[in-house]
């Protein structure tokens, strides 16, 4: 296996170029969290962890996508993030010794190292320098949530969703062999449903964003699959459009 836990890459603001956690590990630091941690498999809609659960262990993802979500005291689920190879998720509640804020599941068969929370605290105390990682995590993700509410209030339906499409195409070119069209086929399998929770939107908004995406020659759809056609055009359209 490569330095990276799914193989090639991992997501970033760039089509291959990587800020998930492990990438920016070096090989011993690599090999001493695998020493602490447990491989593990998920199939999907399986849970990492659980909102409200009480912090015991966090989770490299080696292989596969998983969805950040929060439900409210009205039971409505409302997506949050979605992560991928060589992120680190179920951190932050460990890290700040409290209950977990949201539930990360599996969208589909997923591959990672699960690391005790002590452990992990262990390995950081031995390899100082990757306490600034995960602390870089921790802000590239607020900076990540302020450009999404700057874009809820300033976008509308299809910039909007060319938003989220254009940085997921990013995050899975590294990780996946290219359409025969040569676009790149993005890896997580999000619903309609999902991509407009993430959104804030409705499905029926999701479902003319995309219409007027394929319209423009940008994506293609199927069920649960999307392909963005060209990746520079679909964010050239995310920043330019009205």
């Amino acid at each position: 296996m490569s330095g990276r836990p799914g193989g090639a890459g991992g997501g970033g603001p760039a089509a291959g170029v990587s800020d998930a956690f492990w990438d920016a590990l070096d090989d011993a630091e690599r090999a001493a969290l695998r020493r602490v941690a447990r491989p593990r498999g998920y199939q999907a809609r399986m849970p990492l962890c659980y909102q409200g659960d009480d912090s015991d262990h966090l989770i490299v993802i080696e292989s596969g996508w998983a969805k950040v979500t929060s439900s409210g005291a009205d039971g409505r689920e409302v997506v949050l993030a979605v992560r991928g190879p060589g992120d680190l998720v179920c951190e932050s509640a460990v890290l700040g010794g409290r209950e977990r804020s949201a539930t990360v599941a599996a969208l589909g068969p997923l591959r990672a190292l699960v690391v005790p929370a002590s452990r992990f605290t262990g390995f950081l105390d031995a390899h100082p320098r990757v306490w600034r990682l995960v602390s870089g995590t921790f802000v590239r993700r607020l900076d990540d949530a302020g450009r999404r509410l700057q874009a809820h209030v300033s976008a509308q339906g299809a910039r909007r969703l060319a938003i989220l499409l254009a940085d997921l195409a990013d995050r899975s070119a590294p990780h996946s062999a290219p359409d025969v069209s040569g676009g790149v086929v993005l890896g997580p399998p999000l619903s309609q449903e999902e991509l407009g929770s993430w959104m804030d939107a409705s499905r029926e908004t999701v479902a003319r964003a995309l219409a007027t995406l394929r319209a423009e020659g940008l994506v293609r759809t199927g069920w649960r699959k999307i392909i963005v056609v060209d990746p520079p055009r679909l964010r050239a359209f995310a920043r330019d459009s009205g």
